[in-house]
C-alpha cells in the first residue's frame, strides 16, 4: 500500500469510528442499538487480536529463518 492509501484508509476508519461513537452516545432511548454496537466492537477486537497474533508469528518465523 502506498502512503496515500494508508492515510486515506486511516481517515475513513476514523470517520466510521466517530460515526459509531456518535450514534451510541446520542441514542439514549434505544438500548438495543448500544448492545448491537457493543457486540460489533467485541467481535472486531477479537478478530483483530487473532490477525495480529498470526502476523506476529509470521514475522517471528521469517526472522528466525533469516538468522539461520
Amino acid at each position: 500500500m502506498t502512503k496515500q492509501t494508508k492515510i486515506l484508509a486511516g481517515v475513513l476508519a476514523g470517520a466510521a469510528l466517530g460515526a459509531v461513537v456518535a450514534l451510541v452516545v446520542s441514542s439514549d432511548k434505544t438500548d438495543e442499538l448500544k448492545d448491537k454496537v457493543g457486540d460489533w466492537f467485541c467481535d472486531l477486537l477479537g478478530s483483530s487480536k487473532d490477525k495480529l497474533s498470526t502476523v506476529g508469528e509470521l514475522v517471528k518465523n521469517t526472522l528466525s529463518r533469516a538468522k539461520a
